[in-house]
C-alpha cells in the first residue's frame, strides 16, 4: 500500500458508518473479492461492510492513471454491480482530490 492508499484506509476506519472494513489483496485471489472485465478480473483496494448493511467497494486510483481506459473500465464495471445490487452495495472510485469527500458522504 503506497501513502496515498494508506491516508484513504485511515479514513475508512474513522469513519462512523463503517462496521468493518478490509484491504481487498489480489495476491489471495481465492480469498478476495473481484468484479469481470472483459479481459480479466479486477481486484478492488478496499471492502467495507457499512453499519447499515451495505458493502462499499472502493478503488483507489493515483492522479495519472484516473480517467484512462482501464480505469474508466472498472469504474463502469463497479457502477453496473452497485446498481444491479438493488441498494446493497456501493462503487466509488476515488483519487487523493476527492476521496473523503466521496467516502464521507457514503459513511461518513
Amino acid at each position: 500500500m503506497n501513502d496515498e492508499e494508506a491516508r484513504c484506509a485511515s479514513l475508512i476506519d474513522s469513519l462512523p458508518g463503517v462496521k468493518w472494513w478490509v484491504r481487498n489483496l489480489e495476491r489471495r485471489p481465492d480469498h478476495a473479492f473481484w468484479l469481470p472485465t472483459p479481459s480479466d478480473k479486477f481486484y478492488p483496494d478496499f471492502v467495507a461492510l457499512l453499519k447499515n448493511g451495505r458493502t462499499l467497494v472502493i478503488e483507489y486510483k493515483g492522479g495519472q492513471l484516473l480517467g484512462g481506459p482501464d480505469a474508466r473500465q472498472k469504474e463502469a464495471v463497479g457502477k453496473l454491480w452497485e446498481a444491479r445490487s438493488g441498494g446493497k452495495c456501493v462503487f466509488q472510485m476515488v483519487s487523493a482530490e476527492d476521496y473523503e469527500a466521496k467516502l464521507r458522504a457514503v459513511a461518513g
